[in-house]
């Protein structure tokens, strides 16, 4: 017997619905896969545009709006990487190489390179724990500050060989009593050498540096203590009968290993204003003197000082 099967009947057709843009499918990724793994080439975010009845695409105004904004961050993320750039060329120039921005000078001189003499083979430095003595054992003519650039060097500091006599050194106090006092001083602490050089720059200031090396450290700084006091030197120089602690000198300026007392002139200056400096390294005293006619500017009297205090250090 056989048993007949009612036959299927075709699904009644769907009621006609308004027209409306098609549905974006949502993302997905491969079998296995989270949302967050997803690979980067993600699916274009705007909506594709739906032809309207005539056959012409229109285009969605959120789209047309949405790339209008990324036309405008574009053109902003440009400027604004300019700008940065810009910004970071002015932070790694020099002040004085942007236009209106130039620093003045503050009155330094420029001095060639400065480099310390060598020493003798086996010798110690003058501040070496094993140098008893503190002895400078490098040629103390080559200890000199050299004359800044664009100065005229005063050859009658010269002496003979390189080295000054005391009796010239001497004439550099006012007082004939002070140079007799001194230069007795000088030949009872066993005067060695007295090495000098000066110089006048264009602006005519006038500097002298003198070198006095004696036996050992220790004569050295009994005679400093000699000539020089906290309230002024002891010995006026030439052309300063008057003279007071330079409380403008920069603490910052010390030098390791160097005693020093800075004096000035006291006002009236005079025709000429004179600024002094008294310097203890090791076996070594040192006297910079520096004058100019009305005023004496402080920086290159500084800047003078602590380099030769720097070479015998």
């Amino acid at each position: 017997m056989t048993t007949e099967h009612p036959r299927l009947q075709p699904p009644p057709a769907p009621e006609p619905q308004p027209e409306s843009r098609p549905e974006e499918p949502e993302p997905t990724g491969t079998p296995g896969t989270t949302p967050e793994t997803v690979s980067d080439a993600a699916p274009d975010p705007l909506p594709d545009a739906a032809p309207d009845p005539q056959g012409k695409v229109a285009v969605p105004k959120d789209r047309r709006v949405l790339r209008a904004v990324l036309r405008w961050t574009a053109v902003l993320t440009v400027f604004a990487s300019l700008g940065a750039g810009t910004a970071y060329g002015i932070a790694r120039m020099e002040r004085t190489e942007l236009p209106g921005l130039a620093t003045a000078s503050d009155g330094r001189w420029v001095y060639p390179d400065i480099v310390e003499p060598p020493l003798p083979s086996g010798s110690p430095s003058p501040f070496d724990s094993s140098n008893r003595g503190s002895a400078h054992y490098a040629d103390l003519r080559a200890l000199l500050l050299p004359a800044p650039e664009g100065s005229t060097q005063d050859k009658a500091l010269h002496g003979a060989d390189g080295w000054l006599a005391a009796k010239d050194f001497l004439t550099v106090f006012e007082a004939k009593e002070d140079r007799t006092t001194l230069g007795q001083l000088l030949t009872d602490n066993g005067l060695r050498h007295i090495a000098a050089r000066g110089w006048t720059t264009p602006d005519g200031t006038r500097t002298g540096v003198y070198l006095l090396q004696f036996d050992t450290g220790a004569v050295a700084e009994s005679l400093y203590t000699a000539l020089t006091t906290f309230t002024g030197p002891v010995h006026a120089a030439r052309g300063a009968t008057e003279t007071e602690f330079d409380e403008g000198y920069p603490i910052a300026a010390e030098v390791p290993n160097v005693k020093r007392h800075a004096y000035d002139e006291v006002k009236p200056y005079g025709a000429e204003q004179l600024r002094q400096a008294y310097l203890h390294a090791g076996d070594v005293i040192a006297l910079v003197l520096q004058s100019r006619k009305g005023a004496a500017a402080a920086v290159p009297f500084q800047q003078t000082v602590t380099l030769q205090s720097q070479l015998l250090s």
